[in-house]
C-alpha cells in the first residue's frame, strides 16, 4: 500500500493537490482527523481491497493541536505496518497567503477564534509543525499556478503513470527570491547577459536570437558542460538512493534570459535518459513535460 499525506497551510494549494493524485487513481479522503487516522490504515492494510493500494489523506490545522500532536506516531506505525507513506507539505509566503484569501474571500479556517488573518496564518504555521518537519516532499507555491502546482504533483506521485525519476529544471531570477525546494541551485550571473543587448532586452531564453547570442559564448558552453558533467554524474547516487524527483534550480538576475537559457539546455541534454524531465520558467510563467 503506498500513502500519500497531503498537508499545508491554506490557501497553498492542498485542495488542487489532492484533486490531481484522485485524477491520477489514488483513494482520496479530505480531512481525517489524525485520531482516526492509525484506524483507517489498519483496517485499509487488513481488508487487502485495491482500492486502497494507492491512498491519499489531507490532513490539515482543523484536526486542532491535539490532534496534531498524534501524528508522529500514527507515520510510524503506519512504516511498521509495511505501508509506503510519504509526507506532501504545501507551503506559501505570507504575503501571497493574505493576497490569496483576500482576492477569494474566503475564510481562512483558524479566523473563527477571533484571531485576524495575518496571526492565524501565523498560528496555523506552529500546529502544523509535527507534519512540515517529517515531510518528504515540501512544495513552496509562492509563485506557482494552478497548472504548474498540477503537473508537480504528478511528476512526483504518480508513479503509477510514470516510473521513472523526475528531473525538475526551474528557472528563475534571484530579485524575486531564491526557490526553496530546490535540491541543487545554480547561479549564471557569471555568465554574459543579454540584457544588455537592447535588441535581446524584451525577449527571453527561449528565443532563437537571444540563444544563438548565448551559445556563441566559450563561458556559457563551458559552464553547461561542467553542470552536464556534475549532474550526469550525481543524478544517477540520487536515483539509487530511491528518490522519486529531483529539482535543479538555475538562477540568473531577473530570470528572463541566462537561466531560462541554461535549464532549456540542460533539460533537451536530459531527457534522453532513463528519467521523465520537467522544466518551468518561473519568471516568464511557462512550464513542459519533455
Amino acid at each position: 500500500m503506498k500513502l500519500v499525506v497531503v498537508s499545508g497551510l491554506s490557501g497553498s494549494g492542498k485542495s488542487v493537490a489532492l484533486e490531481t493524485l484522485e485524477d491520477c487513481g489514488f483513494y482520496c479522503i479530505d480531512n481525517l482527523p489524525v485520531t482516526l487516522l492509525e484506524s483507517f490504515l489498519t483496517q485499509a492494510v487488513a481488508s487487502s481491497q485495491d482500492a486502497f493500494r494507492r491512498t491519499a489523506i489531507s490532513i490539515d490545522a482543523r484536526s486542532q493541536q491535539v490532534s496534531l500532536d498524534q501524528f508522529p506516531g500514527s507515520l510510524e506505525l503506519a512504516r511498521q505496518l509495511g505501508i509506503d507513506a510519504r509526507v506532501l507539505f504545501l507551503k506559501a509566503e505570507d504575503g501571497a497567503l493574505l493576497k490569496r484569501f483576500s482576492e477569494t474571500r474566503r475564510k481562512h479556517p483558524l479566523t473563527g477564534s477571533g484571531l485576524p488573518l495575518g496571526e492565524a496564518i501565523v498560528f496555523e504555521r506552529e500546529l502544523l509543525e509535527p507534519v512540515s518537519c517529517r515531510a518528504d516532499v515540501v512544495i513552496d507555491t509562492t509563485h506557482t499556478n494552478v497548472r504548474q502546482l498540477r503537473e508537480l504533483v504528478r511528476a512526483r506521485f504518480d508513479t503509477d503513470r510514470k516510473p521513472l525519476m523526475s528531473l525538475y529544471f526551474l528557472s528563475f531570477g534571484f530579485k524575486h527570491g531564491v526557490p526553496l525546494d530546490a535540491d541543487f541551485l545554480f547561479d549564471v550571473r557569471c555568465l554574459p547577459n543579454p540584457y544588455w543587448e537592447p535588441t535581446l532586452r524584451a525577449m527571453t531564453g527561449k528565443d532563437v536570437a537571444v540563444a544563438e547570442f548565448l551559445s556563441n559564448s566559450s563561458d556559457v558552453n563551458g559552464y553547461l558542460d561542467d553542470l552536464t558533467g556534475f549532474l550526469s554524474r550525481w543524478i544517477p547516487r540520487f536515483q539509487a538512493e530511491n528518490r522519486s524527483y529531483l529539482t535543479i534550480a538555475i538562477g540568473c538576475t531577473g530570470g528572463q534570459h541566462r537561466s531560462v537559457y541554461v535549464a532549456e539546455t540542460l533539460a533537451r541534454r536530459f531527457e534522453s535518459g532513463a528519467w521523465d524531465v520537467l522544466v518551468r520558467h518561473r519568471e516568464v510563467g511557462d512550464t513542459q513535460v519533455l
